[in-house]
């Protein structure tokens, strides 16, 4: 079994990256510190995919790549809503 941390650290910064989002304006007008600190969580779940990759485990290197995506998706939308609602009134 491998070591699953880096892949639970990438999803808590993407979930703190949502909470940051909220105390601001809310989470539907985006937060770009917050989304910057989810996106933020795509390097230890990289780290998670390599040492996925080395120890052979399928199951560490699975949950990385989804943190990795989930992290970079929501990092990605809290930057585009906020720069959304910035151009719209």
């Amino acid at each position: 079994m491998g070591d699953k941390t880096p892949a639970y650290i990438a999803f808590g910064l993407a979930v703190l990256g949502i909470v940051i989002a909220a105390l601001q304006d809310g989470v539907l007008r985006g937060s770009i510190a917050g989304g910057i600190i989810a996106a933020a969580g795509a390097i230890p779940a990289c780290f998670g995919m390599w040492k996925g990759i080395q120890q052979e485990t399928q199951g560490t290197l699975a949950m990385s790549v989804a943190a990795v995506l989930v992290a970079l998706a929501i990092g990605g939308v809290l930057i585009v809503l906020r720069v959304v609602s910035w151009v719209t009134p």
